[in-house]
């Protein structure tokens, strides 16, 4: 018991390190508050008056020009909802990538590369303790700053879904990753992830790179597996039909005789007598599709941030002990003998 509590404690920020990297790092602190707020306003203005004007002009247009009439609407205010969400939806989807090099470069790696960190070690704060606070507070800003503008892109999109005829689908991608906490979840695992990159190469430059590349590798792993991390609903039709669906789609394929289910990723329709011939050889039946409808929207949101979290312990402990290794061994930090 008193063990567990001393190792604790020894990787447990003091205050003195929470103050000393708050002041250390007050430019990108401030960048930091002046992102959020910005897009935080951005996104309440798209919420609110941005879609009730745009919402207002789609009932015009189809009051007058789908009806043949003179056409009568506020152009200016659908192409304004348009670009606003445009470009808060791709600022949103830039933070993971923002805060990887910035952890990468600023967090571990320039104090690695310029040996402050090695100088602190000998001025009574432990390795372990130093990476805690290093660790610990920004990541509590991040996880907070984009959860909140997660959510409020959520309900700006919601605002206008049914009423604004351009309105994004939800199944679309950057839609998707910004709206909700699934963006705090990659924008957590990447600051852990520069974290670890600055501890391993100890060069500010080569871990902005290297971290912003391992975002890209994050991002295409998490896109690859989130169909995967909930169950399908299933539309399925005869030869003579195609099956329904709406929303996103997993796998499809031809129904057998035997009603099994067989993925395939060509002819899933008799278009062309090509395709009836192959079918009838395959002994088809009907075609099925695989996919996600709309109320799939929150579970796979839950699930795949849940595995983002999940990732972020495992990167964090990898970090700390990495350190600890170094520390102890007299490896790349001698004077983390205080450890």
């Amino acid at each position: 018991m008193t063990a567990a509590l001393s190792a604790s404690a020894a990787v447990t920020p003091a205050p003195r390190q929470v103050r000393w990297l708050l002041r250390l790092h007050r430019p990108a602190l401030c960048a930091w508050a002046v992102l959020i707020a910005g897009l935080a306003g951005a996104l309440l203005w798209l919420w609110g008056p941005l879609t009730d004007a745009a919402a207002a002009a789609w009932q015009d247009y189809d009051a007058t020009c789908a009806r043949g009439r003179p056409c009568r609407y506020d152009q200016d205010a659908i192409l304004r909802y348009k670009d606003v969400y445009q470009y808060t939806t791709i600022a949103l989807l830039l933070i993971p990538f923002l805060t990887a090099a910035w952890a990468g470069a600023a967090l571990t790696g320039r104090e690695m590369e310029t040996g402050t960190a090695r100088l602190g070690w000998t001025q009574g704060v432990t390795p372990l303790r130093w990476l805690a606070a290093r660790l610990t507070v920004p990541a509590l800003l991040v996880t907070a700053g984009t959860g909140l503008l997660g959510m409020l892109h959520q309900w700006a999109w919601a605002a206008g879904h049914g009423r604004i005829d351009t309105a994004k689908p939800w199944e679309d991608v950057p839609t998707f990753y910004a709206g909700g906490p699934l963006i705090a979840g990659l924008a957590l695992a990447a600051l852990l992830i520069g974290a670890l990159v600055g501890l391993l190469t100890g060069r500010s430059l080569v871990a902005l790179c290297v971290s912003a590349l391992s975002t890209a590798v994050l991002w295409i792993a998490v896109h690859m597996s989130l169909p995967h991390l909930w169950p399908v609903a299933t539309s399925v039709s005869g030869r003579r039909g195609f099956p329904s669906y709406s929303g996103i789609k997993v796998t499809e394929g031809i129904v057998t005789a035997g009603g099994a289910h067989r993925p395939v990723s060509t002819c899933t329709v008799d278009l062309s007598p090509q395709c009836q011939a192959l079918n009838d050889q395959r002994g088809t039946v009907g075609f099925y599709i695989d996919y996600h409808p709309y109320s799939h929207r929150w579970p796979l949101q839950l699930a795949s941030t849940g595995v983002l979290l999940a990732l972020a312990v495992l990167l964090a402990l990898a970090a700390l002990r990495l350190l600890h290794r170094r520390t102890t061994t007299g490896g790349t930090g001698r004077a983390g003998g205080a450890a």
